[in-house]
Order: structure tokens, then C-alpha cells, then sequence
């Protein structure tokens, strides 16, 4: 009689504790599978930027570093009135281009979107848009010098046909020819979350908007782009994070007659100054940080990830 009473008992006992482990092992199930994202993210792009900013306040000389705990690369970063100039240069490279790869790349993406009909060509039109990625962007950004240049096909052209009478200087080596390249490396990265966005729109939408006598630009204004906007959001974090840390296309088509922090602090690295150019670094990126969060305060882009 004992016996048979401890049986349900002992059973009720394993099941219990089969139980307990099942629930341990779920909890512990998603801290596994975080596991190897979370090393990754960790090895690199926690820890680059931990060392960033303990190099930044290093001491250094023109042949060493020295590990120390200075903020005298903050103040000769934040107290120069040259390099507030510089980070107000790359602000307006990063709003000019920002302003011209939002107005193309919407266009871009809703012709795309709602004048393509079928899913095949919309796919075509949309990987011809890339196929310039296929090379670097360096080859991608001195092609424009032979077409800007002083002898270059737009200025021959001018010339030729009698609407200047001389080449025109500003056409490279100029902000303007910052600009134009930026925007022709940078459009793609807000065509295609906008296009993206455009195409998540349900069209009964749009033609409900018709029927209730709705003119194109109603639509346009009133469903399209509001719609629209978590992939505005999302291309303007991608162009306004390329442009402030490009250096290249700055110091090339600029001709050395404009700045940028990034150009800053490439300079500051090729003369040994890796202190003061990760301060720049950390500045930058609070910057950046704070550009982003403001984006994110304004349009919830949780839908489109």
C-alpha cells in the first residue's frame, strides 16, 4: 500500500522537474541565439569604438602616443574656430546633398513604384539604377573630372556653341563639383528604401483617394507621401552618415580648396596626430548620433524593419 502510494508521488516529483528544466532551457534559448550576433557586434563595433575614445584622450608627440588621461584634445576640438568652421562646411555638404537625393530619389523611386506596371520591368529599371555600383567609387567619382573639367565635354560643348566665350572655372575644383558627385554616389541609398516604402502602399489606398475626387497632388501630398516617409527616414540616416564621414570626394573634386571633418581627420592621421583624430572621431559621431535620433523622434521607421 506504501509502495503504490510513492509511484504517483516519485512520477509527480520527475514530472515537476522536467518541467523546471524546459522552462530554464527557454529562458535561456534566446541569450543563445543573441550569442554569436552579440560577440560579433561586440569585437567590432563595440570595442572600436571603446578604444576610439580611450585613445582620445591620450597624450602624444610627433613620434608616439602616450596613454594618459588629457582633455586637451576636446578643447583644441571644440575651442578652434577652424574646426567649428570645418564642421559647419560638412553640415552643408551633408543638408545640400540630403535636400537633392531626397527630391530625385523620391521621384526616382515613385516613378518606379506607380508608373511601371508590371513586377519584371519595376525589378529591370531598379537594378539598371545599380548597375554603376558595379565599380568603386573613386573610378565613379574622377570620371567626373574629365566631363567638368576646363577642356572637359561640357565646357568644349559651352565653347563650341557660342554660349560662353571661355571655359568655366567653377564647373571642378569647386563645392560645386563636391556636391554633384556626392549626389551621383549617394542617390541609390535613397532610392531604394523610398522605393522600398512606396511599394508596401496598398493601391486601394490611392483609389480611394481618386474616387472621393481627390486631384494627383492631393493624392500625392495627402496619402503617398505620408506614407512615404519611413523610407525617407531611412535613406536620409544612410545619405547623412556617408556624406559627413567622406573624405575622398572632398579632398578630389574640391581640389583641396574645401574641408571636411573626415578630411580633417584623415590629415590628422597621416601626421601621426591619432589622439586628436579620435577625438574629431568621437565628436563626429556624437553628432551623427544625435542627427539620427532626431530622425528617429520625428518618423517611427519600426515598420520598415
Amino acid at each position: 500500500m506504501t509502495v503504490a502510494l510513492e509511484r504517483p508521488a516519485i512520477a509527480t516529483a520527475a514530472s515537476s522537474t522536467r518541467r523546471r528544466r524546459r522552462l530554464s532551457l527557454g529562458a535561456v534559448t534566446p541569450y543563445l541565439q543573441s550569442a554569436p550576433l552579440a560577440i560579433i557586434l561586440g569585437a567590432f563595433l563595440l570595442l572600436p569604438i571603446i578604444m576610439i575614445v580611450v585613445v582620445s584622450f591620450w597624450d602624444y608627440d610627433f613620434a608616439a602616443m602616450y596613454p594618459d588621461f588629457l582633455t586637451t584634445n576636446y578643447s583644441d576640438v571644440l575651442g578652434s574656430w577652424v574646426t567649428w568652421k570645418t564642421y559647419l562646411n560638412t553640415i552643408k555638404f551633408a543638408v545640400i546633398v540630403w535636400a537633392l537625393t531626397l527630391f530625385i530619389g523620391f521621384w526616382v523611386a515613385y516613378f518606379l513604384a506607380f508608373h511601371i506596371r508590371t513586377t519584371a520591368m519595376q525589378m529591370v529599371l531598379f537594378l539598371v539604377c545599380t548597375v554603376p555600383f558595379l565599380t568603386s567609387n573613386i573610378i565613379r567619382m574622377i570620371s567626373w573630372i574629365p566631363v567638368l573639367g576646363r577642356n572637359g565635354l561640357i565646357n568644349s560643348t559651352l565653347v563650341h556653341l557660342g554660349l560662353v566665350p571661355k571655359p568655366i572655372e567653377w564647373l571642378l575644383y569647386s563645392e560645386f563639383a563636391v556636391v554633384l558627385a556626392m549626389v551621383h554616389l549617394y542617390t541609390l541609398f535613397m532610392v531604394t528604401p523610398i522605393f522600398n516604402t512606396l511599394m508596401r502602399i496598398d493601391r486601394s489606398l490611392v483609389e480611394a483617394a481618386r474616387d472621393a475626387g481627390a486631384s494627383g497632388w492631393q493624392v500625392l501630398w495627402n496619402v503617398i507621401i505620408p506614407l512615404a516617409k519611413p523610407g525617407m527616414a531611412i535613406g536620409t540616416i544612410f545619405v547623412v552618415t556617408l556624406v559627413m564621414a567622406d573624405f575622398s570626394t572632398v579632398q578630389v573634386m574640391s581640389g583641396g580648396q574645401s574641408a571636411s571633418v573626415a578630411l580633417m581627420m584623415k590629415n590628422q592621421m597621416s601626421l601621426l596626430q591619432y589622439p586628436a583624430a579620435a577625438a574629431n572621431a568621437v565628436v563626429l559621431l556624437v553628432l551623427v548620433l544625435l542627427m539620427v535620433a532626431g530622425i528617429l523622434r520625428i518618423v517611427d521607421i519600426r515598420r520598415e524593419l
